[in-house]
């Protein structure tokens, strides 16, 4: 048997490749230049308003349509106007036995909410490095509130911008998220969200989009909530006054 190795000629292999190289931009250079990205923007707006069967829909069907889909994905959502949505969160939260909750009172909705809550419960800031308060965070905290810039009718979705006073630790560690969405921001779907925000224009470098509670399946796809998030999500829908 014979050892010889079958030696690769690299340096031939690479003139090869870059004469195709060379060869394929010489060759496009002069077929028809590619269109701006205004005919590209008109083909995709054209795209989605032809696909997008509910685009249409009132205020009232957007809401009932995104909570449909949350609920679908476990959520809870909570209809609320902007004069009691504050003290009727507080009373939930105490009922459900929550006594620390990691909020930003910086906000305008962080801070009607921790007037609202009762003695039982205790209002936390972000104020300091996780490194500084990890164990306490993880093991004492029972909910998160934070307030979406946000939603997606079509998937459930809630769209948050992590910040300074409320980073994406108050939507991830607690044991149970409540997300708070006007639903004046409510949007058909995605597509429709970037072109009416007008994200090319300034592009959060952060978001994070939020379906569900946390969810995970094995192999045998038994659904387990919790294992990489909170295990419930509330969403506290703000609907204006003289649309109830």
């Amino acid at each position: 048997m014979s050892a010889a190795l079958d030696i690769i000629d690299t340096k031939s292999t690479r003139a090869r490749m870059l004469a195709r190289l060379r060869g394929n931009a010489n060759h496009t250079s002069h077929e028809t230049p590619p269109p701006s990205t205004e005919t590209l923007d008109a083909s995709i707006d054209a795209h989605y308003a032809a696909y997008r069967p509910f685009a249409n829909d009132s205020a009232s069907e957007l809401i009932e349509r995104f909570q449909q889909m949350l609920e679908a994905a476990h959520a809870q959502v909570i209809r609320a106007n902007a004069s009691t949505w504050a003290a009727d969160l507080a009373q939930r939260l105490a009922a459900a036995g929550v006594r620390r909750l990691l909020m930003d009172r910086a906000c305008a909705e962080g801070n009607a909410l921790a007037q609202a809550l009762p003695p039982g419960i205790r209002a936390c800031d972000f104020a300091q490095p996780i490194e500084h308060w990890k164990a306490e965070l993880f093991d004492t905290v029972d909910a998160g509130f934070t307030v979406a810039r946000s939603g997606l009718a079509a998937t459930g979705t809630l769209v948050v911008v992590p910040d300074a006073g409320s980073p994406r630790t108050v939507s991830l560690v607690p044991p149970l998220h409540v997300a708070l969405v006007h639903a004046r921001t409510l949007h058909a779907d995605l597509h429709a969200a970037v072109a009416a925000e007008r994200w090319r224009d300034a592009m959060p470098t952060n978001l994070v989009m939020i379906s569900g509670p946390s969810k995970t399946s094995d192999i045998q796809q038994t659904t387990a909530y919790g294992a990489h998030g909170p295990r419930a999500l509330w969403v506290v829908v703000i609907e204006e006054e003289h649309a109830q």
